[in-house]
């Protein structure tokens, strides 16, 4: 075992004291030692409930004759960050809990770990840990929340509290409506109720075969959740003894059937950041061209918030991600997972218990998956559009470009009525350099659909969306802004061209002019030049490779 590095010989006594300290038994020592890394936080919605989960696990670690340790890794809600400094911090947050795995792991010789997590880069950043430690790793993903409810209407985090702002400043809704929203639309524990990039991210890790069956969808507080960590507790003892390890189960294989089942689902596109960045530390070389080859072959059967109906509870009462295995059957790779089993094997065990939900390929919503991946003049280096929540009206769109430098300006006009139907609305300087930390435009997006617009005015910007975000709103172009792309020289009134059946987003100036104007570009100064963003800036890559730090 590795953790015999601190356990065993003559030299290890001082070890060996410090282990008695916090109260583990001599009939212990001999046991695998399993790091469990939580990101329980009484601040984030979904992490509160991670208390009890944490029992679970412990109970299960123990049943299967290892010896747990928890450790903390620390959360960010995207939600409550949204619009304001704390932004910049999100993204950015996803190498400091790679980071943290990495060094708690490494420097205590853990045997295996649990990864207790749930929200939106604090999943991703825990795959990164695990696959960069290569120790054997299973993942308790700790459920979505259950749907809120209104006077007989459901309600979820997005659709009924960002777009309500702009619903209010329209005068759909009162003061009294806002009220009863934002005390009903969130009723407890779990991460946000629809397809947004939390829940995507809970789907993609059980896709990837790095979470037991079941464990994407089963809801916070249910005791199908504390089951699911109970036994992934007592699997990872299983696992150490096997020396199934993280890069064994995330093969190139095992990559495209996650973009498979993204694709399917209608994920968010924070996932074309994600699961590159996982790839990159398990070793494997994933180009953006991969989610756009597979999204071209994989038809969208489950129509879930934003850009749908269904919420993840519907789902989860459908069958989870095993029965949308179920229906992928034929195009999935069988490969291994860590509960043992491989994916046709758990595909032949599952039912599909609701045929709307997860809709048969032949009655699919749409033809392809949920993600584009568009290029052109102005995006060189690719941009990311979901598809899927764009209504057929505004697939092919052209308008005259509203130019801002910040999402802060962007919102102030849109709210104040100065965002008019034909415009193709550019926020730059959002980028991972150029925020720095590439926030979400999440607040502008909800903000233009509450205003009635996004059935008539584009978003497109080198920062990146919300999983909540719908509408034709294009995000991560690349290169951004701060790196002299040609997003940075767009002016006020250039006409844009979007063309998603033909993947193309282009600025209609010819590219004599463009060349000239970046010729005299120069980039705005840096946002913030101190702290952990100013070195996240300066060694963040593009948008188009995950978003990736760079290794000095």
């Amino acid at each position: 075992m590795k953790s015999n590095r601190i356990k065993k010989g003559l030299e290890r006594l001082p070890h060996r004291a410090l282990l008695y300290a916090t109260g583990i038994p001599r009939s212990e020592m001999n046991k695998p030692f399993i790091g469990v890394a939580t990101s329980f936080t009484d601040i984030i919605p979904g992490h509160t409930g991670m208390r009890d989960l944490e029992r679970f696990i412990e109970k299960g670690v123990h049943t299967g004759g290892g010896y747990p340790f928890f450790f903390g890794i620390p959360g960010i809600c995207d939600g409550i960050a949204m619009g304001h400094k704390g932004m910049h911090y999100s993204l950015a947050s996803r190498e400091l809990i790679a980071d943290m795995v990495e060094t708690v792991a490494e420097a205590h010789q853990l045997d295996g770990l649990v990864l207790l997590t749930n929200c939106d880069k604090i999943t991703p950043g825990m795959l990164m840990g695990a696959a960069r430690v290569n120790v054997p790793s299973i993942v308790v993903t700790a459920g979505p929340m259950i749907s809120g409810r209104l006077r007989g209407s459901r309600l979820s985090l997005v659709n009924d509290t960002f777009e309500a702002i702009g619903k209010y400043k329209r005068g759909r809704l009162t003061t009294s409506d806002l009220s009863e929203l934002e005390m009903c639309a969130c009723p407890g524990a779990g991460s946000c109720q629809g397809m947004y990039t939390a829940n995507t991210m809970a789907c993609v890790t059980e896709a990837l075969g790095m979470s037991l069956p079941g464990c994407a969808t089963a809801l916070a507080v249910s005791a199908g959740k504390r089951r699911i960590a109970f036994n992934s507790g007592s699997r990872i003892v299983e696992m150490v003894k096997k020396k199934i390890t993280p890069q064994k189960i995330l093969t190139m294989k095992a990559f495209e059937n996650a973009i498979r089942v993204d694709m399917a689902l209608g994920g968010s596109t924070n996932t074309v950041l994600h699961i590159p960045a996982i790839a990159h530390e398990a070793r494997v070389s994933l180009p953006l061209e991969a989610f756009d080859r597979i999204s071209k072959k994989t038809p969208h059967i489950s129509n879930m918030l934003p850009g749908g109906d269904h919420y993840l509870e519907d789902l989860e009462y459908a069958g989870g991600i095993p029965a949308v295995f179920k229906r992928l059957k034929s195009s999935l790779h069988n490969v291994n997972t860590v509960s043992g089993m491989k994916i046709r094997q758990i595909a032949e065990k599952a039912e599909i218990m609701d045929p709307e939900v997860i809709r048969p390929l032949k009655k699919a919503h749409h033809k392809e998956g949920g993600i584009a991946v568009l290029r052109g003049s102005l995006a060189p280096d690719g941009a990311v559009v979901k598809q899927t929540a764009v209504s057929k009206k505004m697939m092919r769109f052209k308008g005259a470009a509203r130019v801002f430098h910040s999402e802060d300006d962007t919102i102030k006009a849109i709210l104040g009525g100065k965002i008019k139907p034909g415009d193709v609305v550019i926020i730059r300087y959002e980028g991972p350099k150029g925020g720095p930390g590439m926030r979400e435009m999440l607040n502008s997006t909800a903000s233009i659909a509450g205003m009635g617009l996004a059935e008539s005015v584009a978003l497109i910007t080198d920062g990146r969306f919300s999983g909540g975000t719908r509408g034709p709103c294009i995000g991560h172009v690349s290169p951004e802004a701060m790196e002299g792309g040609p997003i940075a020289v767009v002016k006020e009134g250039d006409i844009v061209s979007i063309d998603i059946p033909r993947r193309r987003l282009d600025l209609l100036v010819s590219q004599s002019e463009i060349n000239r104007r970046l010729k005299t570009h120069r980039p705005i100064k840096p946002k913030i030049k101190s702290g952990w963003l100013s070195r996240y800036a300066s060694l963040v890559t593009s948008a188009s490779t995950g978003a990736v730090m760079k290794s000095v």
